[in-house]
């Protein structure tokens, strides 16, 4: 297997040149990152092309007209949403699958990625209000309603995972990758949250999750 990482950008057309498939994204997205991990551990190769989608000169709606990272460029076209390339990736290996067949297990998995999204989604919002607001224009109740949600986020995932190795059960899923990511994402943005000292279930799931390869390898810097 190898993995690429190439730190340039590619224009619209030079995308479509290749036919290794190819993530388009950040380096520190959670949803990116999420789906990179999917990719290796399904031991797909792909070439990850970087993009800055707050840069006056990015190309994103060429790829995804809702400017948005993910977006998995293929051969025939372009898939995005981190939810579908993950549901995609998941099935094009035949290796171990990271989404249950039984439609219970499945809707939990799935169910749990939607958590996991939701709370980074409430995290990231938090970071937008402070990048673009200070002081007297900080919409605070707005950060409050932010922050309720990513604690509600983390007493379900504790609830969930309770004295289990992984969120459903034994087996290693796509809902332990997506939860992982979004610890991940909490450490990284936001090192001052006690969300660890607070649920000891979920600090000593993400120290296992963290030592697996995909998780070390997209690490955000």
């Amino acid at each position: 297997m190898s993995v690429f990482e190439p730190s340039k950008l590619y224009s619209s057309a030079s995308l479509f040149s290749q036919d290794i498939m190819k993530i388009i994204g950040s380096v520190t997205s959670p949803y990116v990152r999420k789906v990179r991990v999917v990719a290796v551990e399904k031991r797909l190769d792909y070439e990850f092309v970087l993009e800055d989608v707050w840069s006056e000169k990015t190309e994103i709606a060429a790829q995804n007209p809702l400017g948005k990272v993910p977006v998995l460029l293929l051969e025939d076209g372009c898939v995005y949403d981190s939810r579908v390339i993950a549901e995609y990736l998941d099935s094009r290996a035949p290796t171990q699958r990271l989404i249950p067949e039984g439609n219970r297990e499945r809707t939990t998995v799935r169910t749990l990625e939607a958590l996991a999204d939701g709370l980074c989604d409430a995290a990231i919002a938090m970071i937008i209000e402070k990048r673009f607001h200070s002081g007297e224009a900080l919409n605070q109740d707005y950060l409050a309603r932010q922050a309720v949600k990513v604690d509600r986020g983390l007493a379900v995932m504790s609830q969930t995972l309770g004295k289990d190795q992984w969120m459903n059960g034994k087996a290693f899923t796509l809902a332990d990758i997506a939860c992982g990511v979004a610890l991940g994402y909490l450490n990284f943005r936001f090192p001052e949250n006690s969300w660890a000292k607070a649920y000891p279930n979920l600090a000593d799931f993400f120290t296992r999750v963290a030592e697996r390869p995909s998780f070390q390898q997209t690490k955000p810097q």
